[in-house]
């Protein structure tokens, strides 16, 4: 493989991005052994060396590894056409970008690299934040929307009173939260009584709240649920439920998901960005 940069009529293009590679699901990724020859590692071992580093980088990042590092075996050319079996490692971009970091900075290739790898990631890290923003804010005007129907269906089931509402809306979140009251998750999360909750949850926080309204709002219309104790247990037992199946399922406690800004301030973002 070459390592220098080739052109095209376009201009340069990254040896880097040469060797990138892409599955059947479109999702990119680098073969070690690729990467090696660009950074000009003439003994694949001591590339693995730098593997090593970048791997407990990884790790002390908090980043599961095998999201970023996977062991495969696979087919390489040894010459006159015969081929062999080898073990590498298809790695993703932040894989490549801590490997860059842990290179030998003496290198020409590597400081190209640092600078490719930063730009991109940068890059990725902008359009993945450009998702997430329009995930909340379809997401917290679903959860609006759903409240409403909510509070609709807990009316009929007798809970009037605005005191009433507030402790229905925190047996849900005590089930959710397992056991923490509204009070307590401002306090947890860090926010000021004035600031609603729901404006400062990310997309999967949001996601976990959409699902125990719409599932609670549905329970009580579906077995036609009578008197506010009863509503109250009906809102918490979902909520439970909801935590349950986050926890069957590996993922993060909605307590421990982080407080972001508020989504009034990613609202009054928006007509700027589209300006």
């Amino acid at each position: 493989m070459k390592t220098e940069i080739q052109k095209t009529s376009s201009g340069h293009i990254s040896p880097f991005e040469q060797i990138r590679r892409t599955n059947e699901a479109g999702i990119e990724y680098w073969s070690s052994r690729d990467f090696a020859q660009v950074l000009q590692y003439n003994e694949y071992r001591n590339f693995e060396q730098v593997i090593q580093k970048a791997r407990a980088a990884c790790f002390n990042s908090g980043q599961r590894l095998e999201d970023h590092f996977v062991d495969v075996d696979e087919m390489v050319e040894i010459g006159s056409g015969a081929k062999r079996m080898v073990k590498t490692i298809y790695l993703s971009r932040y894989a490549c970008y801590l490997i860059i970091q842990n290179a030998d900075p003496e290198k020409a290739i590597v400081a190209l690299g640092q600078t490719y790898f930063a730009v991109q990631t940068r890059r990725q890290e902008l359009s993945d934040q450009m998702i997430e923003d329009e995930r909340r804010l379809l997401l917290r005007d679903e959860m609006t929307k759903h409240n409403l129907k909510l509070a609709d269906a807990a009316k009929r089931a007798g809970v009037i009173q605005p005191i009433d509402y507030a402790i229905f809306q925190n047996h849900g979140y005590m089930g959710l939260y397992g056991g923490l009251t509204a009070q307590n998750i401002h306090h947890r999360k860090g926010l000021k009584k004035s600031q609603h909750i729901l404006d400062h949850m990310g997309s999967t926080e949001l996601a976990a709240n959409l699902f125990r309204a719409t599932q609670t709002e549905e329970k009580l219309r579906r077995e036609n649920i009578q008197g506010k104790d009863k509503a109250n247990l009906t809102h918490r037992q979902v909520g439970a439920k909801v935590r349950q199946t986050i926890k069957e399922l590996g993922g993060t406690m909605p307590e421990d998901l982080p407080s972001v800004d508020s989504i009034k301030k990613l609202k009054s973002k928006k007509p700027r960005e589209l300006k």
